[in-house]
């Protein structure tokens, strides 16, 4: 038995969106967004993929090659997990930012490519309640913030380049779920972010159960190395064949 639910409707700058939950005996169900979101197969969330799992354990199972180096947690950041819905915004500038609160999900994170300038704050308490009331998990932005205290105390996730007090203009140009570049890092819409007080890593959307397999069994390893560090029985002898080859 086949039960097909078809949502249409139409957001910003008239882009068509189209949700689609298809239910099938023995097919696994997925979600479709047809705006940039990647397709996610199976019921799994981000947060089953990647809680627990640090960022820096994810980046050593992609080649130790990705993920931010110059970008900071702002006082106050919690761990994050979620989708990117990607932004790119002129630099000084956070017209878009707004535009893409306006189609965010719950689970969202807001992924903000503005060139790192950070002469200006693109992300403030204001966007920051706003996120929060759309279920937005967090923010992500290659330029600057403003507004601290207040990212402080409500524990909202933000990462960011730079602070200032200079706001921005709203004048665009600007784009929304398209690919963009974070600190050295291209994201597509719908990729995961895992975030924590070392950085953030994105993980392609297509790869993140192999990521998170892998990711896992690194953990293990690691901590496995660490119980026998605590009970005297380390074995370094892996650090041999490396040394015998300088």
């Amino acid at each position: 038995m086949f039960i097909w639910l078809i949502i249409h409707y139409t957001e910003l700058h008239h882009h068509s969106i189209i949700v689609v939950l298809f239910i099938a005996h023995g097919v696994e169900p997925f979600f479709y967004q047809a705006s940039g979101r990647r397709r996610i197969h199976g019921m799994t969330t981000p947060q089953d993929l990647f809680s627990g799992l640090a960022s820096s354990i994810v980046g050593d199972c992609m080649d130790r090659l990705a993920g931010t180096h110059t970008l900071r947690p702002l006082p106050g950041t919690q761990g994050l997990i979620g989708r990117a819905l990607t932004v790119k915004a002129a630099p000084g500038d956070n017209l878009y930012i707004h535009a893409a609160l306006r189609q965010a999900q719950p689970g969202d994170v807001l992924v903000v490519d503005a060139a790192g300038n950070i002469e200006r704050a693109l992300v403030g308490e204001i966007l920051m309640s706003l996120a929060r009331a759309k279920g937005v998990l967090g923010f992500v932005v290659d330029g600057a913030a403003r507004d601290i205290d207040a990212f402080e105390q409500a524990g909202y996730p933000c990462y960011a380049r730079g602070i200032t007090l200079r706001g921005p203009y709203k004048n665009g140009p600007g784009a929304i779920n398209v690919a963009v570049s974070i600190d050295g890092n291209v994201v597509q819409p719908g990729d995961i972010v895992v975030g924590d007080g070392d950085g953030v890593v994105f993980v392609p959307a297509a790869q993140a159960q192999a990521v998170a397999a892998a990711a896992r069994a690194h953990l293990e390893r690691e901590q496995k190395m660490l119980a026998d560090i605590a009970a005297g029985t380390y074995d370094d002898s892996w650090l041999n064949p490396l040394l015998d080859q300088r």
